[in-house]
């Protein structure tokens, strides 16, 4: 079978996955967006290399033809971008061939429909040490609340509660205690794919700006031709383009690298991309508004693009590991391979 594009399967590499998030990112819907891909995009990455057979066979194809739902759940009300300190147990029952779990999960995208949740769960002590992965399929104890968010409520972002939910044994992925590693490995390419999405829909957006520049006029010309909207039109495309020229780089080294390799090797790089694009983002956002005026702030009309941007799009630079920890991690990641001799 061919994909779309008459693209052998084996040869889909990470240039298209960028190209099919780009395309659906030009939606400028981003709500609906993560409720038709998001928990997907984010939770088939573990299957694929941390799931056990029946996994990979059976639910990965079906999630990927649309015939179920799947989502990430690792953050929770006490544990954001500090995954090593979630809370949700999972114990194991007396006759061994159960994990027992309870817990809340929040902010769970694609959650309130999903069939299966991918879990981040502490099976041992305190820590990362401690941390497992579990594939839990819907059933009883399992609850979903919708949370009302700034962009929509078609993400189905959700609150995740599990009481007494009984997993069987071979649901879980990797092996016990070493889920932190799992969910390490699967942030390295959410973050690329959250790039992805931040810098297309900026490309949008400025495309917006261009139009609306050219057919506006003002003071006898067209608002292009006005200075200080060129100043800002050059600062959004330079700061565009530059960013996503270092997303094409490491999209390169990803399909160079095997998948323990770039883990290894770029998930520094990859944290300061995000940091990076989150900052060109409000770069955008900002000059856009003042680009459009009262339009682009109105959720209707002309500018309705412009203000859907502004409004969400700070959403992106929380979830897969907020700004702030990407700029940690990012120069942590730098000292690490620095040598311990360096000095002037």
């Amino acid at each position: 079978d061919k994909l779309p594009g008459n693209i052998n399967p084996e040869n889909f590499d990470y240039f298209h996955e960028l190209i099919t998030h780009e395309e659906v990112s030009r939606l400028g819907t981003p709500g609906f967006q993560d409720g038709c891909f998001g928990g997907k995009n984010i939770s088939i990455t573990p299957l694929m290399v941390f799931g056990n057979e029946r996994m990979r066979k059976e639910i990965v194809p079906k999630s990927l033809k649309g015939l179920c739902k799947t989502c990430l759940a690792i953050t929770e009300p006490f544990a954001g971008s500090d995954v090593a300190g979630i809370r949700t147990t999972a114990v194991k029952s007396p006759c061994g061939n159960y994990y027992i779990v309870n817990g809340v999960k929040k902010w769970i995208t694609e959650a309130m429909n999903a069939q299966y949740f991918i879990t981040a769960v502490r099976t041992g002590g305190p820590g990362k040490g401690g941390v497992s992965m579990l594939l839990i399929e819907r059933g009883e104890g399992i609850n979903t609340k919708l949370i009302k968010t700034a962009y929509s409520t078609s993400a189905e972002t959700s609150l995740v509660t599990f009481e007494d939910v009984k997993v069987p044994v071979e649901n879980l992925m990797a092996k016990e205690n070493e889920g932190f590693r799992a969910i390490m490995y699967n942030f390295n390419h959410e973050r690329w794919y959250i790039v992805v999405i931040m810098l297309s829909r900026c490309r949008f957006i400025l495309e917006e700006c261009f139009k609306w520049a050219s057919q506006r006029q003002i003071f006898g010309k067209p608002l292009i031709n006005q200075a200080v909207i060129q100043e800002k039109l050059a600062k959004m495309a330079s700061s565009l383009e530059s960013c996503y020229s270092w997303l094409e780089t490491i999209t390169h080294q990803m399909n160079e690298m095997s998948f323990e390799e770039y883990n290894a090797k770029i998930g520094g790089d990859i944290a300061l991309l995000k940091y990076q694009a989150a900052m060109v983002s409000r770069i955008i956002a900002d000059e856009s508004v003042q680009i459009f005026g009262g339009r682009g702030v109105s959720s209707s009309g002309m500018g309705k693009y412009i203000e859907r941007f502004q409004r969400t799009i700070k959403i992106p630079g929380v979830y897969g590991g907020s700004t702030e920890i990407m700029a940690s991690l990012g120069v942590r990641q730098a000292v690490r391979s620095f040598p311990k001799d360096a000095k002037l």
